[in-house]
């Protein structure tokens, strides 16, 4: 069996606004394609022009292959030889960014493929069940145009995710630093202010974690405000520091209660080595896609491991994200949630409508999956549609208004 076409898809929400902080707005859909009629699907939460012009640009020399050229007329079905080719022959332009995100997209897709192609589960294919179910937390993050109303959507998110069954819910408070909502006047004051609401709103048994985004410009700083969160019981909170302030996250891992998660934008297992043993996180979240696909993935939570952390994997994509984490986390033992953006509490008509078929939450989890590959189906309408949304957006930026 032989690799004969990939095809890359970019898509984009009609509404994307560059100004907000959601990247749930664009995607890339990659198929991978056999001779024998099986394909793949895979995406990645990465600018989609870019990651489509990592996969399909030619290449130029021994350390700077194609990445569809590496995998044309291959064997789909040996996904960590791929991978490894993929990784040296791309050297020279990735190693880390968005080469290793692309990679990531395709390796996702060459999973699923095996999957269908030896009619089984992918997570049965990647190692023992370590989970018969997999729990999810809600992920929430509005984008509106006043701290009031912010703070408000937030909450009642928050409470309607608990009405839905989910047992987990991580606000997304930005309200600092490079994600800053323009609503924000005091910003710690105001944060604060909304947990103690939505922690006093909620039963002690709910789970409640929090993404600040990179808020906190330096560790004193940040140190200082989460000694103050101490009464919120928060499970984590996500990325308050820069992501290459290793130092600054050693000792805000070290010289307060709460634990620490990051990751989110890390390739490859080296950089998360770097994070967990020099930045002493608690939970690792290495993003599928964007670490460098399921293959990666598993080597980033077997470091974890060994070290006897937690692996909360990031995910702010379609169904196809959500399908890929499901599979990660059934064998992956320190894996406690993964990220889950409810179609119902999103501003995102793209994970509302790609997909005719996607992993099904029911009282916050997911059961394992039973269907060859990911278990997804993708609506080729929404496709269709999402994908003219992005080529005319495309053209209106490069030839300018009134395009």
């Amino acid at each position: 069996m032989k690799i004969t076409k990939i095809d890359c898809h970019v898509l984009a929400d009609p509404d994307l606004d560059i100004s907000a902080t959601s990247s749930a707005q664009d995607d890339i859909v990659v198929e991978v394609h056999t001779d024998e009629g099986f394909v793949g699907v895979g995406e990645v939460d990465l600018n989609p022009w870019i990651a489509k012009a990592c996969i399909t640009a030619p290449g130029t020399h021994s350390m700077g292959q194609s990445l569809s050229a590496m995998l044309l007329g291959e064997d789909p079905r040996d996904i960590e030889a791929l991978w490894e080719r993929l990784y040296v022959g791309s050297a020279m332009n990735g190693r880390r960014g968005a080469v290793i995100n692309a990679i990531g997209a395709l390796d996702i897709a060459l999973h699923d493929l095996r999957g269908k192609i030896e009619q089984s589960p992918v997570h049965a294919l990647l190692g023992p069940t370590a989970h018969n179910e997999v729990e999810t937390y809600a992920s929430l993050q509005p984008e509106t145009g006043d701290f009031d109303s912010y703070k408000e959507t937030l909450i009642s998110w928050t409470l309607k995710a608990k009405e839905l069954g989910f047992r987990a819910a991580k606000p997304s408070l930005t309200f600092s630093g490079p994600y800053a909502h323009r609503g924000f006047r005091e910003p710690w004051s105001q944060a604060t202010q909304i947990l103690r609401e939505m922690r006093s709103a909620l039963p002690d048994d709910f789970t409640l974690m929090v993404d600040v985004q990179y808020a906190f410009p330096d560790a004193d700083t940040c140190i200082s405000v989460l000694r103050d969160w101490r009464e919120f019981d928060l499970y984590f909170v996500e990325t308050p520091l820069p992501v290459d302030d290793l130092q600054g996250y050693y000792r805000v891992a070290t010289e307060q209660d709460i634990p620490i998660a990051a990751g989110e934008w890390l390739t490859t297992r080296f950089e998360f080595w770097q994070l967990i043993d020099a930045g002493g996180v608690a939970v690792a979240q290495p993003d599928i896609g964007r670490v460098g696909g399921l293959t990666e993935a598993l080597r980033v939570a077997k470091m974890a491991a060994n070290r006897g952390l937690l692996v909360v994997p990031h995910l702010w994509n379609t169904g196809i994200s959500v399908a890929a984490a499901t599979h990660f986390a059934a064998v992956t033992p320190n894996c406690s949630f993964i990220e889950y953006l409810p179609p119902g509490l999103c501003e995102s008509p793209l994970r509302q409508r790609l997909l005719s078929k996607e992993p099904q939450v029911t009282d916050g989890r997911i059961p394992l999956p039973d269907e060859p590959g990911l278990g997804v189906e993708l609506n080729r309408e929404a496709l269709t549609y999402f994908e003219e949304t992005a080529e005319r957006m495309n053209r209106a930026q490069t030839n300018g208004p009134g395009t």
